[in-house]
């Protein structure tokens, strides 16, 4: 064997040696301090070397699981978070046999004349830069191009199948400024995360209040490893410039958030319950909720994947106590029944809508309506007429109009991903009804077509607030004197419009 094949097999060991731990390997290919574009430089930045430890160790941990990997880092303006991307592509393509590496921005322009022209900087000066070529969509290992290789694919809605599940044994997907990306794009990626040990990275500027890449640090928070980054500590970033911003709109304004201290906006201008509220309800802690009566609230499901939740407003603290998903009526019916036993509501609101129906008439048939021989069981209907028509669409506008106004005054959460998704899902508009611009809340069906989820745990606690327990108590006493007679149904439906 030559000296240069002896080098060669010494190069091969030394990098396979680098399958989990990026850092190094980072260190290793890359001519650090030497002249040229890293004449000065003693390595990554504090920010880019935890991300790349991170990965490590979910490699390692994931490994031994068997599940796929996901990170997501949501960060200001110029960080470095491109070189990073450059970084963990050579590193995955020269570690891994035969991998599948599709990567996307949110425009065209991004991925090719940014994205991908960084991995050529990077390319240029790797110790291992014979084994690949550079072109401007593909980066390919030269023995073998049609199997092993990184592709720079621009997203669209009709080009979806490019991010759909591999029958590789190696796959990384990287999104860069992933805020942008459709959420439908996400969701055929998560066909891509079925082999353990894919790996799904996600970098952006957090720009919007809603989809999927917020959702990674909210809803589906437990699947994901996230990182924050704030460029005043990130050393490329431009120290003058985000001084400057600060000076001109303020620490705290969203253009700051964003493009500074890599935070999500309060709220988007058709949010129409902001962040900055769950966090406020999820540190604040009621009093004496113990005295106050039991409000019992069940939303049930009307799609495979939407699902059935059980809760509990007591006052001011509201808690889920369960989540069911696939069961027929009269299963959840009998296990929502367990709850009324073990709680003793004062007061009980069922989604009256669909299937509920069905839910309802067997709570009816088992008596479980009514305590101490008062009807406490109130159908919701959110397509009712709301009790102020001239604020409200109609009755479930209002209910998260209550919530909302009730989240301000103070109001004690459970630290609850799902439920704050929920919360700060759907959008709102103004329609012109008899005169009067009302609040008309964005429909289920909508917020499913923008990727969100029915917000079913949220549904459960602005339902609370279609019943105030003590007033009903009352004025169930009044109604039995004037107007003897009346069915139950007919007092309940009474009451709502009441």
């Amino acid at each position: 064997m030559s000296d240069s094949e002896k080098l060669e097999q010494q190069l091969i060991e030394d990098i396979a040696g680098f399958y989990d731990d990026p850092l190094g390997f980072v260190m290793y290919s890359f001519p650090w301090g030497e002249d040229g574009m890293l004449k000065g430089e003693d390595g990554p930045d504090v920010w880019q070397r935890d991300i790349l430890e991170e990965i490590g160790r979910a490699v390692r941990e994931g490994s031994s699981l068997g599940e796929a990997i996901r990170i997501a880092v949501a960060s200001g303006h110029g960080i470095g978070k491109t070189a990073l991307i450059a970084w963990i592509i050579i590193w995955f393509i020269s570690t891994r046999e035969f991998p599948q590496i599709p990567v996307t921005a949110n425009t065209r322009d991004q991925l090719l004349h940014k994205t991908w022209r960084e991995l050529s900087k990077w390319h240029g000066i790797s110790i291992n830069k014979h084994w690949f070529q550079w072109t401007a969509t593909k980066f390919y290992n030269v023995h073998y191009p049609e199997t092993w290789f990184a592709s720079a694919i621009p997203w669209s809605e009709g080009n979806s199948e490019a991010f759909a599940g591999t029958h590789e044994k190696h796959v990384l997907v990287i999104y860069d400024e992933a805020s942008a990306i459709a959420d439908g794009i996400w969701e055929v990626t998560e066909g891509a995360m079925t082999t353990a040990g894919a790996m799904w990275i996600a970098f952006g500027n957090p720009t919007r209040t809603n989809g999927r890449f917020k959702e990674c640090f909210a809803r589906f928070k437990h699947r994901w490893i996230t990182r924050q980054v704030d460029s005043r500590t990130a050393k490329k970033a431009s120290q003058t410039q985000i001084e400057a911003w600060i000076r001109d709109y303020g620490e705290d304004s969203d253009f700051v958030r964003v493009r500074v201290r890599g935070v999500f906006p309060r709220a988007g201008t058709t949010q129409f319950i902001e962040h900055e509220l769950y966090d406020d309800a999820r540190r604040y802690e009621a009093s004496g909720f113990e005295f106050q009566p039991k409000v019992l609230i069940l939303d049930v499901a009307r799609f495979g994947d939407d699902q059935s939740v059980s809760s509990l407003r007591q006052g001011r603290k509201f808690r889920v106590k369960k989540r069911w998903r696939g069961l027929d009526t009269v299963t959840l019916a009998n296990n929502f029944i367990e709850h009324i036993e073990d709680e003793e509501p004062d007061a009980i609101v069922i989604d009256g809508d669909g299937i509920g129906a069905g839910v309802i008439d067997i709570i009816r048939a088992r008596n479980f309506d009514r305590k101490a021989g008062k009807d406490i069981l109130t159908e919701f209907h959110g397509g009712g007429v709301p009790q102020d028509p001239a604020k409200y669409f109609n009755r479930r506008a209002e209910v998260w109009g209550l919530t909302r106004d009730a989240l301000k005054v103070g109001f004690d959460l459970p630290d609850d991903p799902e439920l704050e998704a929920d919360l700060t899902g759907p959008q709102y508009s103004y329609v012109t009804r008899n005169g009067c611009d009302v609040i008309q809340l964005e429909s289920k069906k909508d917020m499913k077509s923008r990727g969100l989820s029915s917000p079913d745990v949220g549904d459960t606690l602005c339902m609370s607030f279609a019943v105030r327990v003590r007033e009903r108590v009352e004025r169930r006493a009044e109604r039995q004197v004037i107007t003897v007679g009346s069915s139950s149904s007919e007092a309940s439906h009474n009451w709502m419009a009441s």
